[in-house]
């Protein structure tokens, strides 16, 4: 009992840091409070999060602020055609001594730091972008042989632009699935544009200040971790997942039919941690439904692909995504 009241203490008091941790974010990053959202939660879980959205709409002023606020070692890597895997990771040097001697030493690229802005990550060939996949993976990165750890913590938020642009190169399958989530940016409304121009056009910028350190941060991931979360709400993220596969006996007919491959083991564990850090984003002590299926998008998005006849239809994943997820409800329903 008396353990139980100490994390019902220690997730109110964590809730009202990232209320201040929110409300520092916003005074540089104006209106999309859903966009801070999910790329707040994907720190609280330990994850990575991809920003996909237009040039100009303030992803990296994001992550610059994120860095900030979260009392994060922040680096920036702008992808290009040209960029190399030595670029990012570092590369080994021979360099002689004053005595004559030789010797090898390492010089790390940006990658080493806490949080990485990988800016326009499709931009960058794909031989290039798997050099991200062992440092999402397992926080380390092998050059020469030798495995090399990176900070803690380590998170790669990437902005993305749309794939119909051109210059891009297509993230791989095994690559978008180490992203927690898929956060699609989007234009501001008309009032949010309005406030973003009054702020931004004068004299002064905002500040944000620090809320969070490296090693609160950590903390903070711990007790997302410990948070409980219902049967109910576990079995909603099972048969949500599972319904999203199109070999899967419970998947319905509009996904058998436009879905080519469906999200994996990982999805799931994504969903279970993520609507644990909105409940906290909240106030809330523990998740519900409705966290499953306002992070369903999110996290599903991006593990999923479409049939060429369903592209060629007009087919969205969100949508399969919404009608799969009023489905697994009127199942819940009836059960």
């Amino acid at each position: 009992m008396a353990e139980a009241q100490a994390l019902v203490a220690e997730i109110e008091a964590l809730g009202h840091r990232l209320a201040a941790a929110k409300a520092s974010i916003e005074r540089r990053f104006i209106g999309q409070d859903r966009v801070v959202e999910l790329t707040l939660a994907a720190l609280l879980c330990g994850g990575h999060a991809l920003l996909v959205g237009l040039p100009g709409l303030g992803k990296t002023r994001l992550v610059d602020t994120l860095s900030t606020v979260m009392g994060l070692r922040g680096s920036r890597i702008q992808f290009t055609p040209d960029l190399m895997p030595a670029d990012i990771l570092g590369s080994e040097v021979l360099e002689t001594a004053a005595d004559g001697s030789r010797a090898f030493r390492f010089i790390e690229g940006p990658i080493f730091c806490q949080l990485l802005l990988a800016d326009e990550i499709n931009r960058a060939s794909p031989r290039t972008q798997s050099a991200l996949l062992q440092a999402m993976q397992e926080r380390e990165v092998t050059v020469a042989g030798v495995h090399r750890p990176l900070g803690r913590p380590f998170h790669v938020l990437a902005t993305q632009n749309p794939i119909e642009q051109e210059g891009t190169y297509p993230l791989p399958e095994a690559q978008l699935d180490r992203f927690l989530v898929q956060v699609d940016v989007d234009y501001p409304d008309r009032d949010t544009e309005k406030a973003i121009l009054i702020a931004t056009t004068g004299t002064e910028d905002a500040r944000s200040t620090q809320v969070f350190a490296a090693d609160e941060l950590i903390a903070a991931q711990t007790t997302v971790r410990r948070m409980p979360v219902g049967d109910a709400v576990v079995e909603l993220i099972l048969d949500l997942v599972r319904a999203c596969r199109p070999d899967d006996p419970t998947a319905p007919a509009v996904v058998r039919e436009a879905v080519s491959w469906g999200p994996g083991p990982r999805a799931a564990q994504a969903l279970m941690l993520t609507v644990r850090a909105r409940a906290l984003l909240d106030g809330r002590l523990a998740p519900s439904a409705g966290d499953v299926f306002a992070l369903a998008r999110p996290v599903l998005t991006h593990r999923m692909a479409l049939g060429f006849a369903a592209r060629a239809r007009g087919e969205s994943l969100g949508t399969i995504i919404d009608r799969v997820a009023a489905q697994v409800t009127r199942v819940e329903a009836a059960a």
